[in-house]
């Protein structure tokens, strides 16, 4: 018979003790009587090649120490030394059916081998270098298929199942069934793991869990923790022998349990409330702590009987044998009077070891005369109780272990050569801890069930099996409520439309203009809009154009028209599209020759301009000042705030009409134009009188949204596709106008109205996004600006307040951020749940509700650091500085060149070869690629790419992958590059698309986005409102934009800032906010430092 422990951890996973080495597992190991011993975390590279240099191959599948490392000593060896076996947990976080998950998987491998080769795959999904068991944003589903496609012999077994965090049937974000988690693959799963706080008898009340094999295991974070749990296993000592036992029940005789009340999540409580409470308990107070009045934790047992359908007495015919056990130091503490942890205790164990043998032969099998001569006669009778289950527990609860009892006052007394608590004391310990009236308590009633008229005090516990309730089952409690996936904001939840909506949709006015705040519907307006023109009036969709400012709104308008109108073919024949997407479909259809300059080829014109004309501005300067030249504007209007935002030198560079024409003319020779082009060549062809045929191209029915972010050349666009047209209909917020450095007025309504008299003017004043308590902030802000006061009803119901975070220093704000996030997501692992405050869990967020928004790009570096450091997932939406390295821009290039002509030409080529390498046979690769183009993923393209021109360590070529994850094909990714505003790029914080992530964004980026959670970050003097050398880069738009990042939010608003606060949060009324000071580390955060990030 041999005794398995086969999930343990390594020193690489969070909070776990640094002798976790193969040294001393194999010394705790062979210590503890554990003949196969997991090695743990094989993910870790640094882990799997320090296995590769101790370990030596035993048994086919097994591993033993080598013995230069060894650290045994001869007389606790026993017959055999330990083998280990490769192992690792996996921790799932990620959003199924409305719900967020986070559920851990114990893998069991066959070799180093195929641990290496299962890494990879998950290494290209994920983080698995910074800790020990990884966190992945990875259905468990795919993990599972992914595990057994890299490894068909692998062991899949769902880990410590009852945990109520993170586990399959977790309380708090687990499943209701197997099935419902693994689906179609559910036959593949064939064992499950009990956890701490539930034995084979619990499971068993649960007829669908009848055909698994359970197994148990320690989950230690420590060698002493070794066997606190284990299997029996009847099998040969191999790979194979365990792969029979566990997926087939070939061998499996049995576990050694914990006492399922020691385990930390036994009954239902709340830790910081002292308050412990049965399943019965807790209903009667319906799962509401009775001292603090938030959520109670649902304990292990509570979970079982809202799923059980089976009576807590019923035992399994087929079931196999298990028996519950104590570490033998608690038996000895226990003996002793002391802390298990004590040197009195730690030595009397080692004593017993060296005379009788393993721990395991102890507890189990020595003769009580043997034990009683080696350590004592208490010592002994307190192991025959542990045999007999003589044992007394206040149950765990809440993240804390059980306390056992072994012995009754009459036992203690007259013990010679006996340190021991006498009952007295240990009542009294127990009584401090459970308080007055408690079964079990010195004075107590020994009734199991409180009053239902009494409220437990602050310190309430109970004993033993007494307080287990024999009621019925329960009905689950309310499931949390649905998180809210990022969307562009179509917020009014009911299907029908509020007065002014309706309005809007009706209006016949030949122009209306709807002014529509944050959350009030405007997207569902637009197409309601579109729906009544079609629907009620009889518009065909070819007399409609709907102009809208980013590719992901065009999207979301198109499919939200779909839905509200199924089965119209002739939608096909309505436009919809960006200004720049619609004016490129127009110009090809006209016979215009297109051939669009991507951004490396734009820089080679702008360069040769600066140089034949020796202007004294850097390539970036220029472009900028040719697109804003182009837009209508001098360069002198936009060009500080550009450069600012994207935090570039300031310059003085004024562009002149001759370095706009010898740019154009560089453009022209190559038969190129840019994409400010698009506009500015559409408009000459509209407005040519000679082109009478353009002026038929006049639509109808003309619907253009954010309307304030438009330029004066799309204004023109706009008037000259409306001239001849029947309604022109617009849309937006001039309290949203954030584009200045673009050419966006705030006061285009106010040019709209002039220009168009009899214009009809709607507004639309519900809010249905955002909680009264962030209207009623960020609404005093914005009311700063010139236009009086703004008035937004809210028809959500309250929620919390608007917190304002206070941190001594950017880095410190840095890291409150990254801590808090855990805990919104109610910790990143076990421990750091454990650690969550009562009642904070009650609504659970997943990454994807959370983002974090910032003014400048260069504020993310710093977050980016931290999150990686508490190992949360993230992506980066917005256009970074690695998008102009030289290697991103030609690559960028080449295969723009090939999907334009299946080819390269020669300025393509003369520009990769500067920008990338002189000496690449790019007509070769060429060859190589240009049949995957449109088959393979952009992500693989890039990898061969790089690995083709040596740019591995070319740090921008990385960040460009990360971008690649996004898109499905090269052509989708170029073309958002091309034609995508600044949140349609998007990078992966890791190198893998997570499928569940916090968002980083500034907040330009973030504009016509919202999340359930939004942090605004770094709300400092001369960040926001932004200062340059000049001054402040306009104060009134820098207030919109702060007031577009705060409503973004939906539920909770979070602002931080440091060192001297932003004088917007000063205009704040000082009841809006709850104002608070980041934690420091002396409160129970980890300090970090600068150290961590070099």
């Amino acid at each position: 018979m041999y005794i398995g422990d086969l999930h343990i951890h390594s020193r690489y996973s969070r909070a776990t003790s640094k002798e976790l080495t193969p040294e001393h597992l194999d010394l705790w190991a062979g210590k503890k009587g554990i003949n196969i011993v997991g090695t743990g975390d094989f993910t870790h590279p640094a882990w799997r090649a320090e296995l590769a240099e101790k370990l030596e191959p035993a048994e086919p599948g097994l591993y033993m120490l080598k013995k230069e490392y060894s650290l045994q000593r001869p007389s606790i060896l026993g017959q055999s030394r330990p083998r280990f076996v490769i192992s690792g947990e996996i921790s799932s976080i990620y959003k199924k059916n409305g719900r967020v998950r986070k559920v851990h998987s114990l893998i069991l491998l066959p070799s180093l081998e195929a641990a290496e080769v299962l890494s990879r795959r998950l290494e290209a999904i994920g983080n698995i270098h910074s800790d020990g068991r990884p966190i992945l944003g990875l259905d468990c589903h795919d993990l599972l298929a992914i595990t057994l496609e890299a490894c068909p012999d692998a062991i899949y077994v769902p880990a410590h199942i009852w945990t109520p965090h993170f586990s399959l049937f977790g309380a708090f974000s687990g499943f209701d069934t197997i099935e419902e988690c693994y689906e179609e693959l559910t036959p593949q799963i064939h064992a499950l793991e009990t956890g701490l706080s539930s034995d084979p008898a619990m499971n068993g009340r649960l007829s669908a869990l009848d055909s698994f094999q359970l197994i148990s295991n320690s989950d230690a974070h420590s060698p002493a923790k070794l066997g606190r749990e284990a299997s029996l296993f009847d099998i040969p000592m191999s790979y194979a022998g365990l792969y029979g036992a566990i997926q087939r029940g070939e061998g499996l005789k049995g576990t050694i349990e914990f006492f399922p009340e020691e385990g930390k999540y036994h009954f239902d409580g709340h830790r910081k409330c002292h308050l412990c409470l049965s399943p019965s308990q807790a209903r009667k107070y319906n799962g509401i702590c009775p001292v603090c009045g938030r959520k109670l934790t649902t304990g292990v047992l509570h979970r079982i009987e809202q799923l059980a359908d089976r009576d807590e007495d019923f035992l399994l015919p087929q079931g196999r044998p298990f028996e519950n056990l104590v570490p033998l130091g608690e038996v000895i503490a226990s003996s002793v009077g002391s802390s298990p942890s004590s040197v009195k205790v730690s030595r009397q164990y080692e004593h017993l070891l060296e005379e009788l043998g393993n721990e395991f032969y102890i507890l189990r099998q020595a003769p009580l005369e043997d034990i009683s001569h080696a350590a004592g006669s208490l010592t002994a009778e307190g192991i025959r109780h542990l045999r007999d289950g003589k044992v007394q527990w206040r149950p765990g609860y809440d993240g804390e272990y059980g306390t056992m009892r072994l012995f009754q006052s009459a036992e203690l007394d007259n013990v010679e050569g006996q340190l021991c608590m006498t009952f007295e004391t240990a009542n009294a310990d127990l009584s401090e801890t459970m308080g007055p009236g408690t079964p079990g308590a010195p004075g107590g009633t020994g009734d199991a069930e409180l009053a239902a008229d009494a409220v437990p005090s602050a310190n309430t516990a109970l004993s033993g099996k007494a307080g287990v309730s024999h009621g019925s089952t329960a009905s689950r409690e309310a499931s949390y409520e649905t998180a809210v996936s990022n969307i562009l904001t179509v917020s009014n939840p009911s299907s029908a439309l509020n007065r002014d909506q309706q309005q809007a949709v009706e209006s016949v006015f030949p122009v209306t203009a709807v002014i529509a705040g944050p959350g009030t519907g405007k997207t569902k307006t637009l197409v309601s809009r579109i729906e009544h023109l079609m629907g009620e009036r009889g518009v065909k969709p070819s007399e409609i154009t709907a102009v809208t400012f980013t590719n992901k709104a065009a999207d979301e308008l198109t499919q939200r028209i779909r839905q509200a109108l199924p089965g119209r073919r002739s939608l096909n024949q309505m436009q919809v599209g960006t200004f720049h997407s619609l004016c490129y479909r127009l110009l090809a259809r006209s016979g215009t020759e297109l051939s669009l300059a991507d951004q490396g080829q734009a820089e080679e014109c702008a360069g040769e301009t600066i140089e034949a004309l020796e202007l004294a501005c850097t390539v970036r300067q220029f472009l900028t000042a040719i697109s804003l030249h182009k837009a209508g504007l001098s360069s002198a209007q936009g060009f500080a705030a550009y450069m600012a935002d994207d935090s570039a030198a300031e310059t003085g560079f004024i562009l002149t009409q001759e370095g706009a024409d010898r740019y154009q003319q560089a453009l022209e020779c190559r038969k190129l134009m840019d994409f400010d082009d698009l506009l500015l060549n559409m408009l000459r062809l509209l407005e040519q009188e000679q082109k009478a045929e353009y002026r038929k191209q006049h639509f109808s029915y003309l619907l253009v949204d954010e309307f304030q972010d438009i330029s004066p050349v799309q204004y023109r666009l706009i008037k000259a596709w409306n001239k001849g047209g029947r309604e022109l209909f617009v849309i937006g917020d001039p309290d949203q106008s954030i584009y200045g450095f673009r050419g966006s007025d705030s006061r285009c309504f106010d040019l709209l109205e002039q220009d168009f008299p009899g214009t009809s003017t709607i507004r639309l004043t519900t809010g249905y996004r955002s909680t009264p308590e962030i209207l009623s902030a960020s609404l005093p802000l914005i009311s700063r600006n010139p236009g009086g006061e703004r008035r937004l009803s809210a028809a959500r119901p309250h929620g919390g307040p608007v917190r304002l975070v206070t941190a001594q220093t950017s880095l410190s704000e840095s890291i409150f951020i990254a801590k808090e996030i855990n805990r919104m997501v109610g910790g990143i692992d076990m421990l750091d749940a454990h650690s969550q405050t009562p009642g904070l869990l009650d609504t659970a967020r997943s990454f994807a509700d959370i983002a974090v928004l910032y003014r400048t790009n260069h504020q993310a570096r710093l977050l980016e650091q931290c999150l990686q450091k508490e190992g949360i997932p993230y992506v980066v939406a917005g256009r970074e500085d690695y998008l102009d390295h030289p290697a991103v821009q030609g690559t960028i290039s080449f295969f723009g060149a090939l999907l334009k002509s299946s080819g390269l030409d020669e300025d393509t080529t003369k520009l990769c070869r500067k920008r990338i390498s002189p000496s690449a046979d790019y007509s070769s690769l060429a060859e190589r690629f240009l049949p995957r183009l449109k088959r393979d993923r952009p992500w693989k393209l890039l990898a061969d790419w790089i690995s083709c021109l040596g740019l591995g360590s070319d740090k921008s070529m990385d960040t460009f992958v990360c971008m690649s994850y996004f898109h499905k094909t090269m052509e989708d990714m170029l073309s958002t590059l091309a034609f995508g505003q600044a949140h349609d790029l998007k990078r992966s914080g890791q190198d893998s698309r997570p499928s569940d992530a916090v968002t980083l964004m500034t907040l330009h980026a973030s504009k016509g986005l919202e999340f359930p959670v939004v942090f605004l970050y770094g709300l400092r003097q001369g960040i926001l409102p932004l200062k340059t050398g000049k001054g402040a880069v306009n104060p009134e738009e820098e207030r919109r934009l702060m007031y577009v990042g705060m409503t973004r939010a939906r539920d909770e608003l979070i602002l931080t800032t440091s060192e001297e606060p932003s004088p917007f949060l000063e205009e704040l009324p000082k009841d809006a906010c709850r104002r608070e000071k980041a934690r420091t580390p002396g409160s129970g955060m980890k300090q970090l430092s600068l150290f961590d990030f070099m």
